[in-house]
């Protein structure tokens, strides 16, 4: 439903889908669904494809990696973004997205179309940024506590 060209914001429920190995990164996965949409095992499937296949070699050419990041798998209203995020530098949060809308043959070109995330994605995003400064940007780092603290599950 939109106003004006803007949607009305209802929360969506955020779930936690694990932890993800695809070196060199473990990835912490969230799932969030819009109203009538859900996190399928082919989404995952093909979310975990995605990651594998592209995320790595970027990794790799960006360098300074901490090995530690998450994905965002989202069924929305208009199509599913898969959102994949890895730190660098100790401090700075690199992106990679595929978005495909509902019905289209091939994802959108995302160079061409710069698109960051939608209000619910950066809700997660900002929840792993203080997930982060809260346990890797200390005098003592912790991964393991970065990856067993997960954004609220309730909604975003």
């Amino acid at each position: 439903m939109t106003i004006g060209g803007t949607e009305l914001y209802r929360p969506r429920a955020v779930s936690d889908l694990g932890l993800w190995e695809i070196a060199p990164l473990t990835l912490k996965v969230y799932g969030i669904a819009a109203d009538g949409q859900e996190i399928t095992e082919a989404l995952i499937r093909d979310a975990r494809s995605f990651v594998g296949l592209e995320v790595p070699p970027l990794v790799a050419a960006e360098g300074e990696d901490n090995g530690l990041g998450f994905v965002i798998i989202h069924p929305g209203e208009l199509g599913v973004s898969i959102l994949a995020h890895w730190w660098i530098q100790g401090s700075v949060l690199c992106q990679h997205i595929q978005r495909t809308l509902w019905g289209a043959e091939k994802p959108m070109d995302t160079a061409a179309r710069p698109v960051i995330a939608c209000v619910w994605e950066l809700g997660l995003i900002n929840a792993e940024q203080e997930a982060w400064r809260e346990t890797m940007m200390t005098s003592t780092p912790d991964p393991s506590a970065y990856l067993s603290t997960r954004a609220a599950m309730s909604a975003a």
